[in-house]
């Protein structure tokens, strides 16, 4: 390897002369790499993040208790389903990022393959959950006239799961290819759609809130068919999609091991805000507060979307050079991707400021819940900045691989301090929905601390010189022509040369 491999501190900044203007032009090139991929990646993110939020405001005009039950049930698909496959899916970013970094394109394919089983196994319990929803919601002591709705809504979304599970494994193989314009476009396809399909199913159909949740899965066929499409015919996947292959039935457990702790990273800070929506139903006037919480999750889901494109870009920049053997590269990444985020989320939350008094009434028609929305966003705004930060970190981790370490940060910050301190302010000091998100900030805080003292301590080389989970691509056993070739042509290659003389080698892929 041709890059020191010393510990080297995360925002180490060289001095003098020419040290420092080499720094300059490599940060002012990382910039330019990242903003290509997180530009189109938080348009993309904000596009999918629409089609339930839209869904939510054509039945939130329906009534208050149609707006209550769909939020419900949106909040609990969330938490029993969507958040789940999202986060089994992220493992792909380490896999995938890795591997393309490292050269072995092919690999990718047969990640992707074998995500989509794993995943479509996991979506059956799913759909057995939501097809129970109405029951499981009156055991949390919901009010039965919500709860009831919100079972409907939920059965209505089952369809959503087939379709669901190979587009998060499809978005994940082409993000880490740095393929992300067309993911852009088929969103864009997608979510424009998908408000001429609410339409006709809510108001056309006569469907209503049923209308409104069927509409998610024929959005993201949508998606899928269009990222298909390009897939097979534009020939910019052809090293890396090279057909269904049987490898991909092979080590599934070894490939949910990995999926679980990414799930578990993605799912212990979702849920623990969908947790909001659930104890909100328990709160005086639940059908407001359950509405409002509902609608300040949906903004703060929407907003997070542009500070995750750059969390997402800055996974996949870690994972390419790490792949590559850069450590570097991969530090300098993290370091422009943080201060981007900052510079981000602080433009956002002045906007979310000024526009407070209006927000709200997208959603509704009732002044009650305008005037509620418009109280809780500045509260939502602090929120969002520190939870923007997070998400850049978080990237980080999942570029390394680190995915457990992750879990048990966002398990110690949630639910050791977060919601305990949400119940104590909501329900003992009776702030209601403010107390309740005020609790999750504090646990925010928290992980920040954990995260920023994390990635500060990190040492680049030693990521690049550990086992990744892509080199288990590196077996012997019994097989044989596997060879990592080194050679003065190669010294400054980006990606590590090896050679597979027998295709076997492949069926011990993780």
């Amino acid at each position: 390897m041709d890059e020191p491999t010393v510990e080297e501190p995360l925002l180490a900044v060289r001095r003098g002369g020419d040290g420092e203007d080499g720094a300059m032009a490599s940060t002012a090139a990382e910039v330019k790499r990242l903003l290509r991929l997180a530009g189109p990646l938080m348009a993309s993110f904000v596009l999918r993040n629409s089609v339930q939020m839209v869904s939510v405001m054509f039945v939130g005009h329906l009534g208050e208790l149609q707006l209550a039950g769909s939020s419900l049930a949106a909040s609990l698909a969330n938490v029993t389903g969507f958040s789940f496959l999202f986060g089994m899916s992220s493992a792909l970013d380490t896999l995938c990022g890795q591997a393309y970094g490292a050269g072995q394109h092919r690999l990718l394919g047969v990640y992707a393959q074998r995500a989509m089983l794993v995943l479509a196994a996991a979506a059956v319990p799913i759909a057995l959950v939501w097809a129970s929803a109405g029951e499981i919601l009156l055991l949390f002591g919901q009010d039965p006239a919500i709860a009831a709705e919100a079972g409907t809504y939920a059965r209505w979304m089952i369809p959503s799961l087939a379709a669901y599970v190979p587009l998060a494994c499809a978005l994940r193989f082409l993000q880490a290819q740095g393929i992300v314009v067309p993911v852009m476009a088929s969103s864009g396809v997608a979510a424009v759609g998908h408000v001429a399909v609410c339409w006709a199913l809510v108001h056309k159909a006569g469907m209503g809130s049923k209308g409104a949740a069927l509409s998610g899965a024929v959005t993201y066929w949508t998606n899928l068919a269009v990222l298909a499409l390009y897939v097979r015919l534009s020939g910019a996947c052809e090293t890396t999609w090279t057909g269904f292959s049987i490898d991909a039935f092979r080590e599934l457990r070894r490939f949910t091991e990995l999926a679980v702790p990414s799930a578990m990273m993605v799912c212990l800070e979702w849920w623990s805000f969908e947790i909001l929506v659930l104890l909100s139903g328990i709160l005086p006037n639940p059908q407001l507060e359950t509405s409002v919480l509902s609608i300040c999750l949906s903004t703060s889901s929407l907003l997070f979307m542009v500070p995750r494109g750059i969390g997402s870009s800055l996974s996949t920049r870690v994972s390419n050079e790490l792949g590559g053997g850069h450590p570097r590269a991969a530090r300098m990444a993290a370091r422009v991707a943080i201060a981007m985020t900052v510079l981000v989320c602080l433009v956002l939350v002045i906007a979310m400021i000024f526009l407070r008094n209006v927000w709200g009434n997208a959603y509704s028609s009732e002044e009650e819940v305008v005037a509620y929305i418009a109280s809780m966003l500045p509260v939502l705004a602090v929120s969002f900045f520190i939870d923007g930060i997070n998400g850049a970190l978080s990237g980080v981790l999942t570029g390394c691989g680190k995915q457990n370490i992750g879990a048990h940060v966002n398990l110690a910050a949630f639910y050791l301090v977060g919601i305990p301190t949400a119940v104590l302010l909501a329900f003992v000091l009776h702030l209601n929905g403010e107390g309740l998100w005020l609790g999750l900030v504090c646990g925010s805080i928290s992980k920040v601390g954990m995260l920023l003292f994390i990635t500060l301590r990190t040492d680049w080389g030693k990521e690049v010189r550990k086992p990744s989970p892509y080199k288990h691509f590196g077996y012997h056993g019994k097989r044989k022509g596997l060879q990592f070739k080194s050679s003065n042509s190669m010294k400054n290659s980006r990606n590590v040369g090896v050679v597979f003389s027998n295709e076997d080698v492949f069926n011990v892929v993780l």
